[in-house]
């Protein structure tokens, strides 16, 4: 799962888009001879608003300038549902841009999204520039139907005025450290209440996705044979044991109170940006959003808490996603576009400084005209890192990850008393949906 779409938000448009992910695809067309004048409109949606969608209007102008013979329409503010709907309903646009890499084995499989290769083969393109974490969340059993669009690196904020106050120097490595950290920055109220808290444990809680936190303890998904593995790898348990001390701390109802009065995640009155929660999981974007929104926030960022030190340093990796509908008006046009966005260098920089996403291509991460500060350069550190590692695609699309939420929800509330027997249901559950969603 990705940014700026909430969680809920995302779970919601689940529906759609196996509806209209699973309708038959059509022939893909002949693509042009090498060399060919490409000319036409072409359609880009995309999910960004406000100051972003105005950073994609500025390099899609360039685009423009370049080709001169394209002229590309925009429409921000579509999230993956309605570009899904759009799609199955025969009218999709040229090109979608997603805020999700979970969609793309569903749309590889089903051919909601054209397999890229023909475009690739006849122009050339080298792969090679893309690392392997892009390479494999933008191709699914041997098609490559997405190019990615930036990348996301998570890592952790953590507020240094509210460090400095608890006798905090140094970010926590470790789980245990985290715990620890946790506990000494947490302030209640006369009344018993919370009113800041040193780490907010919920799963559900911004972007405290199992996804991202997986690394941190090196879990997997999926068994080599595409099932669940949730319910046999022990990292999750390590995990999930973690997690729900930390929430039996606090006390889960306390917490829920507690969450119940912060702002909105991007909004300036995201609890992190607010000194409501010194230590927050997020991305680099957040960077901007701190920048633009709470200028006189002291922070500071570091890769996320492991429960093996030796793996410090990774994170979850992941990124936005663009590839040409099944029934694009002009498929030729949608690909110089996509081809522009993913692959000239200048523009992933560009779009890199104005959204302040990770940069994907190999010359873009080393250009100096990225000028990465030392923030920036950490998140950059953490997506090159070998112990990150992000979801493996599925031809159901997110939908083993959101039966997952659903039991981890429970089990945060008290509602799963056996662990090992509620991992072993939610291990039937996740192979139930795969196999429905496929």
């Amino acid at each position: 799962m990705n940014k700026r779409i909430s969680h809920a938000l995302f779970a919601l448009g689940t529906a759609a888009l196996l509806a209209a992910a699973c309708t038959p695809a059509v022939k893909e067309n002949k693509v042009a001879d090498p060399g060919a004048e490409v000319s036409g409109t072409v359609e880009l949606w995309h999910f960004f608003t406000d100051r972003e969608a105005t950073a994609i209007e500025q390099v899609v102008k360039d685009f423009e300038t370049n080709y001169p013979k394209i002229k590309v329409t925009i429409k921000s503010g579509q999230d993956d549902s309605k570009v899904t709907q759009a799609i199955g309903a025969g009218n999709g646009p040229d090109v979608g841009l997603s805020y999700s890499t979970d969609i793309v084995g569903k749309f590889c499989s089903s051919g909601a999204w054209v397999d890229l290769k023909q475009y690739i083969d006849r122009d050339k393109v080298d792969l090679s520039q893309l690392n392997a974490t892009t390479r494999s969340y933008t191709e699914f059993d041997g098609k490559r139907c997405a190019m990615p669009f930036l990348a996301d690196a998570y890592g952790m904020f953590y507020n240094k005025d509210l460090f400095a106050k608890a006798g905090l120097t140094a970010p926590p490595k470790t789980l245990d450290e985290l715990t620890e950290y946790a506990k000494k920055l947490t302030v209640k109220n006369a009344d018993g209440t919370l009113k800041t808290v040193g780490f907010l444990p919920l799963y559900d809680f911004y972007e405290n996705a199992a996804a991202h936190l997986a690394p941190a303890v090196g879990a997997t998904w999926l068994t080599d044979d595409g099932k669940s593995a949730v319910g046999t790898d022990p990292a999750w348990k390590t995990l999930l044991t973690w997690q729900k001390n930390l929430v039996d701390w606090y006390g889960y109802d306390n917490l829920q109170k507690f969450r119940a009065g912060l702002g909105d995640e991007y909004s300036a009155d995201n609890a992190f940006q607010k000194g409501q929660v010194a230590i927050n999981i997020d991305a680099e974007y957040r960077l901007a959003f701190v920048k633009d929104q709470s200028t006189n926030l002291k922070y500071g960022v570091a890769p996320i808490p492991t429960s093996d030190a030796a793996h410090y340093g990774g994170g979850y990796v992941t990124g936005n996603v663009v590839g040409i509908s099944k029934n694009a008006k002009n498929p030729e046009a949608a690909w110089e576009l996509i081809r522009y966005l993913t692959t000239n260098d200048q523009a992933v920089i560009k779009l890199s400084g104005l959204l302040k996403n990770i940069p994907t291509t190999t010359a873009s991460l080393a250009d100096p005209g990225l000028r990465a500060d030392a923030d920036f350069k950490t998140f950059i550190d953490i997506f090159t890192n070998p112990n990150s590692s992000t979801t493996p695609p599925s031809a159901s699309g997110p939908a083993y990850q959101e039966a997952f939420g659903q039991f981890l929800n429970s089990y945060q509330s008290g509602k799963v008393k056996n662990l090992d027997a509620g991992l072993a249901e939610a291990d039937k559950q996740i192979n139930s949906v795969m196999t429905l969603g496929g």
